[in-house]
C-alpha cells in the first residue's frame, strides 16, 4: 500500500480501517483466548521487530506470497522507528498498511502484541533512541490529522487491544514478541494465553500482557517450564538486540530482528518437525536477499 493511498483516507478512513482489522483479529476462528493456533498445512513466515522499516515490510509481504491461502505471516513491533519527519514519528502509516493487508488476507496476517504498541495505546513511556516514542508518535498524529488526531488515536487503542499475545503451530513453535522475565514469573498468569485479555493485563510491570511483551533474559529452566505448560518445543521472539538478525538463545529460544540492515526472517512449512532453536537459526533468511523494494 503506497503512502498516497493511506494519506487520502483521512482520519475517519484510517480509523475505520484499523477498526475493521481489529474485528478480523477478534473473529479469527483459529484464535482461542490470546493465542492463534495454526494447523499443519501451509507455510509460516515469522518476522522479528520491524520498527517502521518500510523497505523491509515490502520485502516481507512479497516473500509471504499471501495469494496462496495456506500461507501465513507473523508481524510484531510495527511502530516507533528511528526516522522522524518534521521532528515527529509517522509510523501510524505502518499500522494502516498492515491493517489493509489484514483486510485483504483475513486469517493469514497475524499481528502479535508488542511492548511498543502496548506503550502507545496505554500512554506508557518508551524509547528506542530517537526520543520518547509515545510523544513523538502522538506528534505524528497531530501533524497528519490536526484536530482529528484523536479519532485515529482511539482507533489505534482498539486495534492494539485486539492483538493476540502469541501464534502457535501444531508442530510446537510458539511465536510471541517476548516472554516474561524470570523475576515476573511469580506474578505472571501462565493461563493468559487461554483466555481473553482484560484491562489489568496491560498494567505496567504487573499485568501479564505487559510482562510477556517486556520480559528479557529468560533462563533455560524457565523456558522449559513454560514450554511444558504450553505444549511448546521452541519459542521464537524478538525484543532483543540481535546484530546478526538471528540468534539461538539456548535450545528453546530463537531471537529475530527484522528492522536493521542485517535483519532476518524465518520461513517454515507448518508441518516442519522441529528439533531445537539452533537448527531453526540455520534456516533464517536475510531480508536483504529477498526481492522487492519501495521503488518497485
Amino acid at each position: 500500500m503506497k503512502l498516497a493511498d493511506i494519506d487520502h483516507l483521512g482520519a475517519l478512513g484510517v480509523a475505520q480501517l484499523l477498526t475493521r482489522a481489529a474485528e478480523i483479529f477478534r473473529g479469527d476462528s483459529k484464535r482461542r483466548g490470546a493465542c492463534v493456533h495454526l494447523g499443519d498445512t501451509g507455510r509460516l513466515l515469522v518476522t522479528g521487530d520491524l520498527h517502521d522499516n518500510p523497505n523491509h515490510f515490502v520485502k516481507v509481504v512479497n516473500f509471504a506470497r499471501l495469494d496462496e491461502p495456506a500461507h501465513h505471516v507473523v508481524l510484531h513491533e510495527l511502530i516507533h522507528g528511528e526516522r522522524l519527519m518534521h521532528g515527529a514519528d509517522m509510523s501510524w502509516r505502518m499500522l494502516a498498511k498492515v491493517a489493509r493487508l489484514v483486510e485483504k488476507y483475513p486469517g493469514q496476517v497475524h499481528v502479535m502484541l508488542a511492548n511498543h504498541e502496548l506503550a502507545q495505546a496505554f500512554n506508557q513511556p518508551v524509547s528506542k533512541g530517537a526520543g520518547e516514542n509515545t510523544e513523538l508518535f502522538r506528534a505524528g498524529l497531530l501533524c497528519s490529522f490536526g484536530d482529528d488526531a484523536e479519532i485515529v488515536d482511539e482507533a489505534i487503542q482498539v486495534f492494539v487491544r485486539s492483538l493476540p499475545l502469541a501464534v502457535k503451530t501444531h508442530s510446537g513453535i510458539l511465536c510471541s514478541h517476548s516472554l516474561p522475565s524470570m523475576y515476573d514469573m511469580k506474578t505472571f498468569d501462565i493461563g493468559v494465553l487461554d483466555r481473553d485479555l482484560i484491562e489489568d493485563d496491560y498494567e505496567a510491570r504487573l499485568g501479564s500482557a505487559w510482562q510477556m511483551t517486556w520480559g528479557r533474559n529468560q533462563k533455560p529452566e524457565q523456558l522449559a517450564g513454560l514450554a511444558a505448560a504450553w505444549g511448546v518445543k521452541v519459542f521464537i521472539a524478538g525484543h532483543a538486540a540481535v546484530p546478526e538478525g538471528v540468534a539461538a538463545a539456548g535450545e528453546q529460544l530463537l531471537l529475530l530482528n527484522s528492522d536493521h540492515e542485517h535483519g532476518a526472517v524465518l520461513a517454515l512449512p507448518l508441518s516442519y518437525a522441529i528439533s531445537n532453536a539452533h537448527e531453526l537459526a540455520l534456516r533464517a533468511i536475510p531480508i536483504g536477499s529477498i526481492e522487492g523494494s519501495l521503488g518497485d
